[in-house]
């Protein structure tokens, strides 16, 4: 059943006749995309993938990756996405630059196009799309990006031990890494727009009862400030206009994140978030051979490892898939006798 949204005038205009049909196509290349990608090509799919806006996903913004297994002393993070890239290459997956920017999943092969141009068919689709962190938009907070800016505490948090940092939010994300970072940091300073959380009321009082956090109300951030790192923040009080300066060394942005499937939603079942819906223990959605890994179904743990273990995932659901299609299609019809 195609969206009532959908609009077929681009794939009209497009020869998908003579495009070749692919088993396994991945979209994303991130964590999850190149592990999918190394699991379906070393089970000989040779896997077409497509590395998005960006490639790499939100590890090439990162600096020092501490916590991936296998990586003792740390990498970086564009380091580690060039090893998966890789390693994924030496067992053969076809990595492209390119942007799905259309699907019609009404039937099968499905029918993709790329960059607006490029027709695709696949007989498999694994989305790892992943998932963006909502930003402020100032323009110093994507510079220090990385060099004080972080939105992932879980990734970020040991960084900053013995100094003061500062979060921004107000919903339960907020509280959740403000909480974690009180670990490492001497003070956690919480910045909210309004006088009131939106968090539930038992992140709430966790946070409120928690000594080293302290809440700054009212208060918008219109600056981050630094040269080289972090040193500060410059913010504005929304209901008495006055300006003040915070001396903090760490700047958390816990606004929460948009998972990047806009281009599925109405053919893939989502939550009001905007997350792909998978089928209990598995990558499967509710499109038979489209299956889903990564951050663009994970808004719980949203962490490398756990992204490459659900593209593993995806790979291992997309293979079992295909074998047991292609057994179906080459079975030999039972006789009405048999069938009885």
């Amino acid at each position: 059943m195609k969206p009532e949204n959908f609009d077929g005038a681009p794939f009209e205009a497009l020869d998908f006749d003579s495009a070749s049909v692919h088993d396994v196509v991945v979209v994303g290349s991130g964590p999850a995309g190149l592990t999918a990608a190394l699991y379906a090509a070393r089970s000989n799919l040779k896997p077409l993938v497509f590395q998005g806006p960006e490639p790499g996903g939100q590890l090439i913004t990162t600096t020092d990756v501490e916590n991936y297994p296998g990586f003792p002393d740390g990498v970086l993070g564009p380091e580690m996405m060039q090893k998966f890239e890789a390693q994924a290459s030496r067992f053969g997956a076809d990595l492209q630059y390119g942007v799905v920017t259309s699907v019609d999943l009404s039937e099968r092969p499905f029918k993709l196009i790329v960059d607006e141009e490029k027709p695709i068919r696949t007989r498999s689709l694994i989305v790892a799309t992943g998932a963006s962190a909502r930003y402020l938009g100032l323009e110093n907070e994507k510079r220090l990006l990385g060099r004080g800016v972080s939105a992932c505490a879980t990734c970020d948090g040991a960084f900053f031990r013995d100094v003061d940092i500062a979060v921004v939010g107000g919903g339960d994300t907020a509280m959740e890494e403000a909480l974690f970072l009180t670990r490492f940091g001497s003070r956690v300073f919480v910045i909210h727009r309004r006088d009131e959380l939106r968090a539930s009321q038992i992140m709430q009082d966790r946070a409120r009862a928690n000594e080293k956090i302290t809440f700054i109300w009212n208060t918008v951030v219109t600056d981050v400030l630094g040269e080289n790192d972090v040193e500060g923040l410059a913010l504005e009080n929304r209901e008495t206009g006055e300006k003040s300066t915070l001396p903090v060394g760490g700047f958390f942005v816990a606004i929460g994140h948009s998972p990047n499937t806009d281009v599925f939603r109405g053919w893939l079942d989502m939550d009001e978030n905007g997350y792909v819906i998978t089928k209990a223990d598995s990558t499967h959605c509710n499109i038979e051979g489209v299956f889903v890994s990564g951050d663009a179904q994970d808004h719980v743990y949203r962490q490398a490892v756990t992204a490459a273990g659900t593209g593993c995932m995806a790979a291992i659901d997309a293979e079992r898939w295909l074998a047991e299609e292609e057994s179906r299609a080459t079975a030999p019809a039972l006789s009405a006798e048999e069938s009885r």
